[in-house]
């Protein structure tokens, strides 16, 4: 059964292709030597991928766009950093991601609950204070998905904690893999485990009332 996150996630392109190219592309070789025809032939090329991946990160189209111009100035500016080690498109999806990350870490704070008190809580003989999440739901979903339901369970996750709606963001809508999600966010794999855990404990809690 699909996942709420992992729907909202299918919305535009997939995540990145980490397959290693051999040979330098052209376009990789116009880029870092400051080509602007070749910087243009990234855009027709790579751009409707890049504004798939800032569509999901943003609220609207215009702080997508945004988005996308921000990753494309670095692009501009970093070329000469691609080292080739993987393909161009892995390296773009990854300063797209960036790119959001930093325009969402900019914003005003919005209205953002407390995880902890999200939390399954239990009295001093062990019983559960406040009924946790049942079980069978499985994470905050295994259910079918509605345009509907998949802006209500991003309204969710933007009530989470920078730390913790990031974690989500890249884990279960960019659908990064752990490591790849602690390099981004410069923590420790173990640390990624236990953010997302208590992430999706805090988001399945507040969509208890819709599903």
């Amino acid at each position: 059964m699909t996942s709420i996150t992992g729907a909202v996630a299918a919305e535009g392109d997939g995540g990145p292709d980490d397959d290693v190219s051999g040979a330098v592309d052209p376009l990789v070789a116009g880029l870092m030597n400051g080509d602007e025809a070749a910087f243009d032939a990234l855009v027709r090329e790579h751009g409707g991928h890049m504004m798939a991946v800032a569509r999901r990160f943003m609220r609207n189209e215009q702080d997508a766009a945004d988005a996308m111009q921000d990753a494309l100035v670095s692009v501009f500016r970093k070329a000469g950093q691609f080292a080739g080690g993987s393909r161009l498109s892995t390296w773009l999806h990854r300063v797209t991601v960036n790119a959001c990350l930093m325009r969402l870490r900019s914003e005003s704070r919005r209205h953002e609950v407390n995880v902890d008190e999200l939390a399954p809580a239990f009295d001093a003989t062990g019983h559960h204070v406040r009924r946790p999440p049942a079980v069978g739901r499985g994470e905050p979903t295994e259910v079918a998905m509605t345009r509907e339901l998949r802006e209500t369970v991003r309204a969710c996750i933007d009530r989470l904690p920078e730390a913790y709606r990031e974690v989500i963001l890249l884990r279960d809508i960019e659908e990064l893999d752990t490591e790849e999600t602690a390099r981004v966010l410069g923590e420790t794999a173990n640390c990624i485990k236990t953010r997302l855990h208590r992430a999706r404990c805090a988001l399945r809690e507040l969509l208890l009332p819709v599903m």
